[in-house]
């Protein structure tokens, strides 16, 4: 039993890392196009990020799954000649990752948006280019002050993991239920809490970690 959640565990955290590789370099462009003076464009990622936001994860995992397959059944239907064969794990990475970048997003706005805008014209006069503000004085400023609604993101990804069950990936929790179905036992749904738990605990510390050595001035 505890082998078989070692590797559910082993699966929770690939799709915890895979999903912070591509969710958070992926958030920036989405707040930049947010932010963006052009109507048309930040109007679309207005729109992107309300779908987003106000759709429950799971019907996005569906969406992502089978959305593609039900397309191509269409394109078949029409005498078109497709072959496609998805990923249980690609898809959940992507619905994941589609998911957390739209809520880094407006994390990354909030951010960008408290910095007072006389930084921005003291870095012109200084003779800084716009990308050298943003990089060199705006971004280390944003940094530090959205780690703590990073670390509270990050801590809720850990948990939303066992979401891609719904779609067939064998991660902890799905691992921890057939358990419990054999055996009949509480237990195996008691490790997987411990393990959560454990999961979420090392997020905590790493994070309390990051802000205690961005708090320069305390």
């Amino acid at each position: 039993m505890l082998h078989a959640m070692l590797e559910g565990t082993l699966t929770s955290l690939e799709v915890f890392f895979l999903t912070i590789i591509f969710a958070v370099p992926l958030a920036l462009p989405i707040a930049m196009g947010r932010m963006s003076k052009n109507k048309f464009l930040s109007g679309l990622i207005n729109v992107f990020l309300l779908i987003i936001r106000g759709t429950p994860l799971m019907l996005q995992l569906l969406v992502v799954y089978f959305g593609p397959g039900l397309f191509i059944r269409w394109l078949i239907t029409l005498g078109f000649d497709v072959t496609f064969k998805w990923n249980r794990f690609a898809a959940a990475i992507i619905a994941l990752s589609i998911n957390y970048a739209a809520y880094f997003a407006e994390i990354y706005r909030g951010g960008i948006e408290s910095i007072p805008k006389g930084q921005y014209e003291a870095a012109k006069v200084l003779g800084y280019t716009s990308p050298q503000t943003f990089l060199r004085i705006i971004l280390p400023q944003v940094i530090k002050r959205i780690i703590p609604a990073m670390g509270n993101e990050v801590i809720t990804l850990v948990k939303d993991t066992a979401l891609v069950s719904v779609i067939g990936v064998s991660e902890l929790l799905m691992v921890a239920k057939e358990r419990q179905s054999a055996m009949f036992s509480f237990v195996p749904l008691f490790i997987a809490g411990v393990f959560y738990f454990v999961m979420n605990w090392g997020v905590s510390f790493i994070f309390q970690k990051i802000e205690k050595k961005l708090s320069y001035y305390n």
